[in-house]
């Protein structure tokens, strides 16, 4: 079944399109990393997603509706990020107690569990906590609403390292236990690329790619040689980055489409070749410039 369901999405705020004519489509019961730099559009998108935002044109549905207004992705989604609002009047405690009545997959015992974990006390108001705290309170109202969609909008902002390894850990643990559809948006892949099933890179509001983390993997590699004989065999290719060794070497990364003819023309040419991960793969792909921040220095 498909959770969501987009095409030819837009969203204008005034001139500026923050997302571009965006296609792709959800399963249930996978987790999938939306990935890009600081205003790709990750967070629109997922405003629309949980109905919190109307988009300008495209359709989005999720559980076959439109989302905005609708009763039933309200009650099936949560949209967890620095934002969440819980009432002033209320302390963690109640909130916690309150929370059953709003999500009907409300698992109490999981929340009390790392309620206590992360030392929280009852008494605690949100608005008071730093914001690492708020980051782990709302992590836990995420987990344990136990939502068939379950969002993350930059989940870990604030967490210390250690906090961070916990919230993936549980996370992943949980969601063996119960499978459901979860989004995480972050511009940290590496941190997050052994949870994800399925990759949406964005990019100035469009999308790059939309694949399984093993094939991001192979996506890429990368070739050193001698810049004159390297530069030749590159003509007729993209190069997704590049970078100068020394005066006379080069090294390069491109797509690795033609992968058996990359290494016979590596033997021939004495290249070196190496893997490429899949987050400097996306750093690559959406960085402004083919050299990375090494081309202002040229």
């Amino acid at each position: 079944m498909k959770v969501v369901n987009c095409e030819g999405l837009v969203k204008k705020y005034g001139r500026s399109k923050a997302l571009n004519d965006l296609s792709f489509q959800i399963s249930e019961n996978k987790i999938t990393g939306l990935i890009g730099r600081n205003g790709a559009g990750k967070t629109t998108l997922l405003k629309i997603m949980a109905g919190f935002q109307r988009q300008t044109s495209g359709e989005m549905k999720v559980f076959n509706e439109e989302p905005y207004n609708s009763l039933l992705v309200s009650a099936n989604s949560i949209l967890v990020d620095d934002q969440m609002a819980f009432p002033v009047s209320l302390s963690l405690g109640e909130i916690l107690h309150a929370s059953a009545s709003f999500y009907s997959n409300w698992d109490a015992e999981l929340a009390r569990k790392l309620f206590d974990y992360f030392s929280f006390r009852d008494e605690y108001r949100h608005s008071e906590l730093s914001k690492g705290m708020k980051s782990t309170f709302n992590m836990i109202v995420g987990l344990a609403s136990r939502c068939v969609l379950t969002m993350f909008d930059e989940p870990t902002t604030g967490m210390d390292a250690s906090v961070r390894k916990d919230f993936y850990r549980a996370l992943l643990k949980d969601y063996i236990a119960y499978p459901r559809t979860i989004l995480i948006s972050s511009h940290h892949l590496e941190e997050i690329e052994d949870l994800l099933e399925d990759i949406i890179l964005l990019k100035n509001g469009e999308k790059l790619l939309h694949l399984p983390v093993s094939d991001i993997k192979d996506y890429a590699i990368g070739i050193q040689g001698k810049k004159s004989v390297l530069n030749e065999w590159l003509e007729d290719k993209e190069v997704l980055y590049r970078r100068s060794i020394g005066t006379e070497g080069t090294y390069v990364v491109i797509e690795n489409h033609f992968k058996a003819k990359i290494i016979q023309d590596a033997r021939i040419h004495g290249f070196e070749l190496s893997s490429v991960s899949s987050s400097d793969v996306c750093i690559y792909l959406t960085s402004k410039g083919r050299g990375g921040i090494d081309a202002v220095f040229e």
